[in-house]
């Protein structure tokens, strides 16, 4: 009884009669925007709505046909790189941290020379250091030995220091500066200092051709290094970093030998990088030891956490908070442990789902050094009797530097999308609009002629269903199958 008083329903009320319909479609097509349609009801001849037909029709494969290459090309996620020059009146002066090339003093490791071992073991979270067989015996005499030796009270106590004798000459933007000036850093060349430190003083330029301009003496008498590891230069490596991120030397310290002048101009570029997909970037990374992302930040920290969670103790050259690990758990442990991170990939930088993807924003600072001998003729005597050293003291020790700006200027290089969402919509309403003078209300049109058809259809589908079936009680059915029952078995 239900069902049929919905039937009923749906005849009088949801479902009009043909003539209702026929009506409703030739008023579609007369009052429709989708130009053309109404061509195909209208005209009289049948060669017209035929050529009408095909009009429409392919004006419409065409839109469809460009609306899903706009599609297509949107979702591959394209970009496009564009370079600005900021010219400014004044520019910050980056973080430059320096090095000497012969790491230890002489008198302290005359008769330790395991210590550059150690220091190469320690090092190796910085850079790749492999070891040969033939030192692992002498470490292991020595680790035995000297259980509770600090490799970093004796690099800090023992290696390159900076004071008024080994940096002799100091001079930013016309100011003098002083070693107090530099913060000490530990890095793969030991005992490093940095100028412009963590930008405390945010210091500038106002003029090119002028910047930071240093004097030192890497005193080659008082230094050594050992040249069977491969350490066999004089000078000082220096590396152009921003103020807030840590030096990175592997691959990028400049060398500047003794005895010569290096003039080097920087250019300061920043790298703005879209969030994936369209780029490499998340920026919804973030660093617990350092207020700037950078990879090579990421990349330390990853360390840290793994050689802590392996070893349970943490390298005083990785940042962190643990507990900091002795001489023998950086052989034993940390050292397998840097070699394993390495192997098996764990600590991965450069794509968006690597460990350390690339930063959203990254500043460098590309260079450009120019050398010439250190000093003429005149220029030796003069510092010879000013420091009382011999002419040749001062072409085996001293070294110029000098860091300024190329120019007042700044570049951006910048990756943006090259099809954004308000484009998208814009190019397949230029499309609609070009091949079936379509816009959005008239896909409303549509959409509203389309669902109404639909409900017809469904109601007229439901009119034509067979009624259900009317099912008997159990009691009524249970004697016809024991009937079933007993003929199958009489026969």
């Amino acid at each position: 009884g239900i069902l049929e008083k919905i039937r009923l329903c749906l005849i009088k009320k949801l479902l009009p009669d043909w003539e209702d319909r026929r009506k409703y479609h030739e008023e579609f097509a007369s009052s429709t925007s989708f130009h053309g349609v109404h061509n195909l009801v209208h005209r009289q001849s049948k060669a017209r709505r035929a050529l009408w037909l095909l009009v429409v029709a392919g004006c419409l494969a065409t839109a469809v046909w460009q609306i899903c290459s706009r599609f297509s090309y949107y979702f591959s996620w394209p970009t496009t790189t564009t370079m600005v020059v900021q010219y400014v009146e004044k520019v910050k002066f980056p973080a430059v941290t320096f090095c000497n090339l012969n790491r230890f003093q002489a008198h302290a490791v005359s008769n330790l020379k395991v210590i550059f071992l150690i220091w190469n073991i320690v090092s190796a979270i910085l850079q790749k250091f492999t070891m040969e067989d033939k030192y692992s015996q002498e470490l292991n005499d020595f680790l035995l030995g000297n259980q509770n030796f600090s490799i970093k009270d004796f690099t800090r106590k023992n290696g390159f220091y900076l004071n008024s004798s080994t940096l002799l000459e100091c001079d930013f933007f016309g100011k003098p500066c002083y070693p107090q000036d530099f913060a000490h850093v530990f890095t793969e060349y030991g005992n490093c200092f940095t100028f412009n430190h963590n930008d405390l003083s945010a210091r500038r330029v106002s003029l090119s051709g002028r910047g930071l301009h240093l004097l030192f003496d890497v005193q080659q008498d008082k230094f050594t290094d050992e040249p069977t590891l491969g350490y066999t230069d004089a000078g000082i490596t220096f590396v152009v970093h921003p103020p807030r991120e840590l030096p990175r030397f592997d691959g990028l310290g400049l060398l500047t030998p003794v005895g010569t002048h290096a003039q080097v101009a920087i250019r300061q570029l920043t790298s703005i990088i879209q969030e994936y997909p369209w780029g490499e970037c998340k920026p919804d990374i973030k660093l617990q030891y350092h207020k700037i992302y950078s990879t090579n930040g990421c990349l330390l920290e990853c360390k840290a956490r793994y050689i802590q969670d392996w070893c349970g103790c943490l390298p005083f050259i990785l940042p962190g908070n643990g507990t900091e690990c002795d001489l023998l758990k950086f052989y034993k442990c940390v050292y397998p442990a840097v070699y394993n991170i390495e192997i098996k990939g764990l600590c991965t930088v450069g794509t968006h789902n690597s460990t350390c993807p690339a930063p959203c924003e990254e500043t460098d600072y590309p260079t450009t050094v120019t050398y010439s001998n250190f000093g003429g003729e005149r220029a030796i005597k003069y510092f010879s009797t000013k420091l009382k050293k011999s002419s040749e003291y001062i072409r085996q020790n001293l070294v110029r530097i000098e860091i300024k700006y190329h120019d007042l200027s700044y570049k951006i290089t910048q990756e943006q999308k090259a099809l954004t969402i308000s484009e998208l919509l814009a190019e397949v309403g230029g499309q609609l609009g070009l091949f079936c003078g379509a816009s959005m209300i008239t896909i409303i049109e549509l959409l509203e002629y389309i669902f109404t058809n639909f409900c017809w259809m469904c109601i007229f589908l439901l009119l034509k269903a067979p009624e259900m079936p009317q099912w008997n009680n159990p009691s009524q059915n249970q004697p016809t199958q024991k009937g079933k029952k007993r003929g199958i078995q009489e026969c």
